[in-house]
């Protein structure tokens, strides 16, 4: 064979694959030490892209994960109180019950109603006074409308007027509403939205008795009492109801109505549970226990939409550990490093590295046999 000195082939050859073993075992140290398969966007370029967006979506659902059980201890608050509210309107039953009684004399009933009158402020307290980080929970402002505005045109919507409350928890937000009176007292109450209308008879009402007119066209209650006045509520008055409060919770990655949840919370005040009562009376107590009968029923609606709400939180919450669990599983098969294979292939590298470099020393002793010749 031909001896040269100029371009020793056998060492070039011997160094490029050199070379290649000597990147393939820095390849091999950089997974085994990171435990990634990917480390930079050589590596697998789509597969860098895909795990990307695995990665963006896990720490978007461990978010969410937090933000559900931030919801469910926000319903906690408002369940207890709810529980205490129900306490009071129990024992103001129960009062009401005790001034019902004809046994019960003129100085024991003025007793009782006094204690009713004071657990009535008491259930508004605990209303208006229940928040979470800030925010009012059981006054009728979470989540749901308020009204704007009452009263505005011809009349007024007030106490004064005969309307003790105003519920458009399950109206239209930014709505206009007209309400008129046909008559005083014991007439009849119309609402309309420009489109719809409905009108609701009202019974004889007498002293401070309350009717509670439900317009479930429109999602609006009015309680009101005989001071309804058909001059001070004229045609023209309207209720305008606000825009819906935010009570969003995010519980996905996506910014679309399947990726949240929603809920309002029942104003548990005594106005919005029409839980105001007077025992002062024999005929006032029998009254009031209908009205507290009914107060009951109104707040165990409201605390069953808060259990209710529980409930899908926490499936909600199981559900998003579910998903997280499984696009980890997706993006480590596509980012993580096998050990054990990375450890071969390591081992290999490593044992062709060596061979390479004695290789290389023995291919660039091969032309020096060319001074045999010289000699």
């Amino acid at each position: 064979m031909g001896l040269r000195i100029q371009n020793n082939i056998a060492a070039f050859n011997a160094h490029r694959n050199l070379k290649t073993a000597d990147a393939g075992l820095s390849k091999s140290l950089e997974r085994l030490s990171s435990g990634y398969r990917i480390n930079k966007a050589s590596d697998d370029a789509a597969g860098l892209a895909v795990s990307m967006r695995f990665r963006a979506q896990i720490k978007s659902l461990a978010q969410a994960g937090r933000n559900a059980s931030e919801a469910n201890s926000l319903l906690q608050v408002a369940e207890g109180a709810g529980d205490q509210i129900t306490n009071i309107l129990q024992r103001m039953k129960e009062l009401a019950t005790q001034a019902a009684s004809t046994n019960t004399g003129t100085t024991d009933r003025s007793n009782i109603s006094a204690e009713v009158e004071t657990l009535e402020h008491e259930i508004t307290r605990i209303a208006n006074s229940t928040k979470y980080s800030g925010s009012s929970l059981i006054d009728g402002s979470f989540g749901g409308l308020t009204v704007s505005s009452a009263g505005v045109g011809a009349g007024s919507l007030t106490s004064a007027n005969g309307v003790t409350a105003i519920d458009v928890s399950g109206a239209q937000a930014s709505t206009e509403y007209g309400v008129s009176v046909s008559t005083n007292g014991n007439g009849a109450v119309t609402l309309t939205d420009g489109t719809s209308t409905q009108t609701i008879s009202m019974g004889a009402m007498t002293g401070i008795q309350t009717e509670k007119l439900d317009f479930n066209t429109f999602g609006v209650k009015l309680t009101v009492n005989s001071q309804l006045d058909a001059t001070g509520i004229a045609t023209g008055t309207t209720v305008d109801t606000s825009d819906l409060s935010t009570s969003s919770f995010q519980v996905g990655y996506e910014n679309n109505s399947d990726n949240n949840i929603t809920f309002s919370l029942a104003n548990m005040t005594t106005a919005g549970l029409t839980a105001d009562v007077s025992v002062g009376t024999l005929s006032g107590a029998q009254t009031a226990l209908t009205t507290i009968d009914t107060a009951l029923d109104t707040l165990a609606n409201a605390r069953a939409t808060i259990g209710s709400s529980q409930n899908r939180l926490g499936f909600a919450t199981a559900n998003l550990s579910s998903t997280i669990e499984n696009l980890s599983a997706a993006e480590s098969v596509i980012r993580d490093a096998d050990m054990a294979f990375e450890t071969v292939a390591f081992t290999k590298n490593q044992i062709l590295l060596q061979a390479g470099t004695s290789m290389l020393a023995q291919a660039n002793q091969s032309p020096q046999s060319v001074l045999s010749l010289l000699g």
